[in-house]
């Protein structure tokens, strides 16, 4: 059994950590006090092809897959969570439908851009009364002569704003079957169109570089050209898509542990007490075993479930188990490395205390962890019955 990367995917980690302790930890600090989103980087992150990690050569992607992309989240989160968070949702739920589902002709006029970073894009699913319960979304289409006309408002949207942001596809009821259960359909709404409207930026705990925003949606039309794969099965797509989401979000995860455990091993190196670094006692160094062992079981679980998607092998529920280990460990980390730099840990301009801000989303973003739990469960069970 080999645990060892390719020499290829070693060689693009190392590349990747040489730009983010470049071009993205050094202006981390600034980009999240002043709430910017960061363009440059992310047109540097498309030179470098890495915003297309996970899409088709033949459209533009690097099709690197799933270990790959999981080793350089790992250094571009370990640097700044909010530009990773923005990565994350861009090459996967914001580019992954377009590439499953798409015509040849939103893959040219969409997806390219996307996947060579000259564009970003987002994904509309969360509203004010649903998130956890997806088919519980209001936001409904309605046919017309030559299109659809869309109403409702979604929140808590990524990417949706910035300055370099192509559009968003939006996920909305677009009618009931014979059964009476609702039909979903996609569909890409470029930025300006009438009828599209955002909030300002919202003030968030944590990510404050990460652009997100409530959109509206007030007889909106797209044309036919717009809707993105079947127009009933909608929300089964998404749910494809899902998987590399929480495969991608469980390397976030990873990253901001990774990071947090470095932070804190070079401050229990640096900090005095009773005339001592504090590394030197055994209550710090029991914290720093925990926290280490921690995220190596967390890295393995993400990795696995990774590799297990390059192999197109099932994954669903171990995509769950990581995202949900993951998550937990990166709270748990970060709140032991604030216990570890101490009152230093408390100022805000800390490094530790980014990270401490961003941990608590990694919960709850694509599928909290209640929700990870029941399909972990449900899983589970079904394997059992077998």
């Amino acid at each position: 059994m080999d645990f060892s990367l390719d020499p290829e995917i070693v060689a693009l980690k190392k590349m990747v950590r040489d730009f983010a302790d470049k071009e993205i930890a050094p202006h981390a600090a600034g980009w999240s006090e002043r709430g910017e989103f960061p363009v440059a980087v992310f047109r540097k992150l498309g030179d470098l092809g890495l915003m297309g990690m996970l899409l088709p050569e033949e459209w533009g992607g690097m099709d690197a897959g799933m270990v790959a992309y999981v080793a350089v989240m790992e250094e571009i989160g370990r640097a700044d969570q909010s530009v990773a968070a923005a990565w994350n949702a861009h090459s996967t739920i914001a580019s992954l439908p377009l590439a499953l589902f798409g015509t040849e002709q939103q893959k040219e006029n969409w997806l390219r851009p996307l996947a060579a970073g000259e564009k970003i894009a987002a994904f509309g699913l969360t509203e004010p009364d649903a998130g956890s319960d997806a088919a519980g979304i209001s936001t409904r289409a309605k046919r017309v002569d030559g299109g659809w006309v869309l109403d409702g408002a979604k929140i808590f949207i990524s990417n949706a704003g910035t300055p370099m942001t192509l559009g968003v596809t939006v996920l909305a009821q677009t009618g009931v079957g014979p059964e009476g259960r609702k039909q979903f359909g996609a569909f890409f709404v470029p930025t300006g169109t009438p009828g599209y409207g955002m909030g300002a930026p919202l003030r968030k705990l944590g990510w404050h570089a990460l652009d997100t925003r409530e959109l509206t949606f007030t007889d909106c039309f797209v044309s036919d050209d717009h809707l993105v794969g079947d127009p009933v099965n909608g929300l089964s797509q998404f749910l494809t898509a899902l998987d590399p989401g929480r495969v991608s979000v469980a390397a976030l995860g990873l990253s901001l542990a990774q990071a947090a455990l470095e932070l804190a091993v070079r401050y229990a190196g640096q900090r005095k007490q009773f005339g001592k670094h504090i590394g030197s006692f055994q209550a710090i160094q029991h914290k720093i075993a925990d926290m280490a062992t921690e995220v190596e079981a967390a890295r393995w679980m993400v990795y696995r479930a990774a590799w297990l998607a390059d192999q197109k092998l099932p994954n669903r529920k171990e995509a769950a188990m990581a995202k949900l280990y993951a998550s937990e460990v990166a709270n748990r980390v970060a709140s032991a490395s604030v216990q570890i730099h101490g009152g230093y840990g408390w100022m805000l301009e800390s490094p530790i205390s980014r990270f401490y801000s961003d941990a608590k989303i990694l919960e709850i973003g694509e599928g909290t962890s209640e929700i990870q739990r029941n399909v972990i469960s449900r899983l589970v069970i079904a394997e059992a019955g077998r």
